[in-house]
């Protein structure tokens, strides 16, 4: 999703990690491990991991489970031969996907994504022709109902780029990559419960979707997020609430 419908995004995530939540638990740590692999296993030394620590909180991942990934990944056992690759590609009607993959085996991943993109009515794309569409920032989405006033007041002054009121009455707050850190924990000081927080790749712009596409691209998505190796996927395509809910059963 994007644009006004994150709530809706946000809705059938949570629902897909309750659905799966082993699954939810084995992408969070494949990123634990290589948070500690590359910047060691002291979270308070090493601002990646503090934030996978806190996504597996988010997941209610049990704290042996994160204290054995972080282990595991800064003692360089078995799993912590994982690298980061961000694949690019176009889905139908030109959309602009972004996919961030954790693989030990570049010769698996890539021919498993170009298999489900063609499928999918998509292509992958040249290296560079997609992601300069797009922003690192990091991003917090509260329900609808939040008080606004009061997370505009606490996250601006803690460094936030911006803060806004979605027509579903969900808020959004926007930050550098830098500043996302402290917004988060101004806001978990404040005893203000977020919906999600994640350094997030967001689109310039967005294009709209009518509903034979939107159900389209979403297929495709879900069928992208289903690989093993795939841990995010980011797309420059804005679906309208009303036909957000329809396809997502909500």
């Amino acid at each position: 999703m994007a644009g006004h419908n994150k709530w809706s995004k946000i809705k059938h995530k949570k629902a897909k990690e309750d659905a799966h939540k082993g699954k939810a638990f084995t992408k969070v740590v494949r990123e634990i491990m290589v948070a500690a692999k590359s910047g060691g296993a002291d979270p308070d030394m090493n601002p990646a991991l503090r934030l996978c620590i806190q996504k597996a909180k988010s997941v209610n991942m049990p704290n042996d489970n994160i204290k054995r990934a972080i282990e595991k990944g800064a003692g360089g056992g078995d799993g912590s031969d994982l690298e980061q690759i961000t694949y690019e590609a176009y889905g139908p009607n030109g959309v602009a996907l972004l996919i961030e993959t954790l693989t030990d085996n570049r010769n698996r991943t890539l021919p498993n994504l170009k298999m489900i993109v063609n499928k999918g009515g998509g292509n992958m794309a040249e290296q560079g022709s997609v992601a300069y569409m797009f922003d690192k920032k990091g991003v917090v989405y509260f329900e609808p109902g939040a008080n606004e006033e009061q997370i505009i007041e606490i996250a601006l002054e803690a460094g936030a780029d911006d803060v806004r009121s979605d027509e579903d009455g969900s808020v959004v707050v926007e930050t550098s990559p830098g500043h996302f850190e402290s917004v988060v924990t101004a806001i978990s000081n404040a005893g203000i419960e977020y919906a999600d927080a994640n350094l997030d790749m967001v689109a310039q712009t967005m294009i709209p979707l009518d509903k034979e596409l939107a159900a389209k691209i979403l297929k495709l998505v879900d069928a992208i997020e289903e690989d093993d190796d795939v841990q995010n996927v980011y797309g420059n395509y804005e679906i309208d609430e009303a036909i957000a809910e329809e396809l997502m059963g909500n």
